[in-house]
């Protein structure tokens, strides 16, 4: 059995970085390690149990393929205890993803009352005293089962961590990947299936490696995609665009809350192919996620976007997306 690690073991790596137009350049890079918080409680089909006794076999498909479908949401802490954000439609996404790649009998693990149940009763046993992220995962279970994906026993966790955004929420550098984004013909955008972050990890990875926050990644016709695990966005004379579902994207929920936002604030957003240039001579750029929050991108292949500092659409958005994440309302639960 291999366990998904000790409490406290989840390690993320944080940067500070320079100027990343040349790939190879490291003398600015410093890495900082830093032990993420997770909660000391997970969840394992309904039951909450120890952090460490959730378990997932070597010999199961989910760890020989990579066949595991996830989505993970913000908990804003308050007086009254955990608001998670848009927890149905995370639900849906799941159910969606276990669709596209042929997942069967994921219905009664993503019900919603069922399932609400039981991150309320693990938000209970964590006892968190900060904004939380809610990893939720479903996981193919059988054993040796051979590169199929029907007919398969699933098995659903949760566990929590604490919510720090993956990306500087003061103006995050960015560079083109060498690599390109997994086709929509080869591995569904739409569907958030972990063998796939493969993908995302090399990029990443070349972004540290180059002294940068993440890569920009093109698809196989070179247009813009997304970043490795966020959505992107440029503001050009007022209006707002993003890639659209065509570009390879991960329909993303904070996405689509932001494009929500926008249009409630009387803002047009266009939804369309969009060239790596355009971003480089935007008014502004920004990316989103539910890890990301909106994080400003001040910088793009060595390239300064706009004046290189956090612009007003830029702010007001995440101003407003923050309002919706802590207050309680049509978009969040309390758990």
């Amino acid at each position: 059995m291999m366990t998904f690690g000790e409490h406290g073991t989840f390690v993320y790596t944080s940067y500070k970085v320079g100027i990343c137009a040349n790939r190879n350049y490291r003398g600015m890079i410093v890495v900082t390690k830093n032990m993420a918080n997770i909660g000391k409680f997970a969840a394992l089909d309904g039951k909450i149990v120890p952090f460490a006794e959730t378990n997932i076999s070597i010999a199961s498909s989910a760890v020989l393929y990579g066949l595991s479908i996830y989505t993970v949401f913000f908990a804003k802490k308050t007086e009254d205890g955990l608001l998670g954000f848009r927890i149905p439609e995370h639900l849906e996404r799941l159910r969606q993803s276990a669709k596209l790649i042929g997942m069967d009998d994921v219905a009664t693990l993503t019900d919603e009352k069922a399932f609400i149940e039981t991150v309320r009763k693990l938000a209970e046993a964590n006892q968190s005293t900060a904004n939380q992220c809610f990893r939720v995962t479903i996981h193919a279970t059988e054993l040796v089962p051979g590169v199929r994906t029907r007919d398969m026993k699933l098995s659903i966790t949760v566990f929590t961590y604490e919510a720090n955004p993956i990306l500087p929420q003061t103006g995050a550098k960015l560079k083109t990947s060498l690599w390109r984004r997994v086709a929509d013909t080869a591995i569904p955008a739409r569907a958030k299936v972990n063998g796939a972050y493969v993908n995302s990890c090399l990029a990443k990875q070349e972004a540290i490696d180059s002294g940068c926050h993440d890569c920009i990644f093109l698809n196989q016709f070179g247009y813009v995609s997304e970043l490795t695990a966020a959505n992107i966005f440029l503001v050009k004379n007022g209006t707002i665009i993003t890639p659209d579902p065509a570009s390879d994207i991960l329909e993303g929920i904070t996405r689509r809350s932001i494009i929500e936002i926008a249009k409630e604030s009387g803002l047009e957003v266009v939804e369309r192919k969009v060239a790596l240039t355009e971003l480089y001579t935007a008014d502004e750029v920004f990316a989103s996620g539910s890890s990301t929050f909106i994080a400003p991108v001040t910088e793009i292949d060595g390239r300064v976007i706009s004046s290189g500092t956090p612009q007003p659409i830029t702010l007001d958005l995440s101003e407003k997306l923050k309002i919706a994440q802590d207050n309680p309302g049509n978009y969040t639960t309390l758990l």
